[in-house]
């Protein structure tokens, strides 16, 4: 297994990570849910979503959609269905019972699945995004190639994580302090993995051995804040039209 040596931003030190994670992030470090006091992120996301991807009206796919918190405020923002698809049947059972209560049932659905196998036709995808998501795959690498084999021509996709560029910026250098701070406490080597894995070079990395032809590392990680991304790491794909 080929290894790919990461720079992690202002860390001050290098570290190593398997090119092909075979086992990635299984949960969470600790401290994640304290940052909701920050405010809710998932509204400045999508909006660069449809920013950087210019999506058609049509099949939109919110790839490990969880509860919904991005295929929600998609589907507010632009009255277009949007499937979710994820393995925790539990997680987006909660995501329907939300969208019933805000009145959007019927624009969202939800489809059991995992990245490396998504159950949709060639080519068949006007825009697919994922937030959080990557770094929890089984194969990264295999998750690409389905996330291009399922776009159709033309089409893009936005994978990744972070709180948006538009997300206040009081709000997102708070954000990058406390998960700086992490690193150093009780489960500083679980948080030192959670950014290695949200850096840019770790990205590329994927992309390249999935062969994308067309791509966009945007964004410069986990605890450092891009001027034109603010805080985290997105990749950008387009499906050629003429491939």
């Amino acid at each position: 297994m080929r290894r790919l040596t990461l720079a992690v931003c202002l860390l001050g030190y290098l570290v190593t990570v398997p090119q092909y994670a075979s086992c990635l992030e299984t949960a969470a470090p600790t401290g994640l849910g304290g940052e909701a006091s920050l405010g809710d992120r998932h509204r400045f996301v999508v909006e660069d979503m449809l920013r950087f991807c210019q999506p058609e009206p049509g099949f939109w796919v919110d790839l490990g959609a969880g509860r919904g918190q991005v295929a929600l405020p998609l589907i507010e923002r632009t009255e277009n269905p949007v499937i979710m698809l994820d393995p925790n049947e539990q997680a987006m059972a909660k995501g329907l019972e939300i969208a019933r209560e805000r009145d959007i049932a019927h624009r969202l659905f939800a489809v059991v699945g995992v990245a490396e196998a998504m159950p949709f036709p060639d080519n068949s995808v006007d825009l697919l995004v994922s937030r959080g998501s990557i770094f929890f795959w089984d194969d990264p690498v295999q998750g690409l190639r389905e996330v291009h084999r399922v776009l159709r021509p033309g089409a893009h996709a936005y994978i990744g994580g972070g709180a948006g560029s538009r997300f206040p910026r009081e709000a997102t250098e708070r954000l990058v302090q406390m998960r700086r701070e992490r690193l150093e406490g009780p489960e500083a080597e679980r948080w030192q993995r959670f950014v290695e894995l949200r850096c840019p070079e770790q990205m590329e990395a994927w992309a390249a051995a999935a062969e994308l032809p067309e791509y966009t590392v945007l964004g410069k990680g986990a605890i450092t804040i891009d001027p034109e991304m603010g805080q985290g790491v997105w990749l950008l794909l387009k499906k050629p039209s003429n491939p």
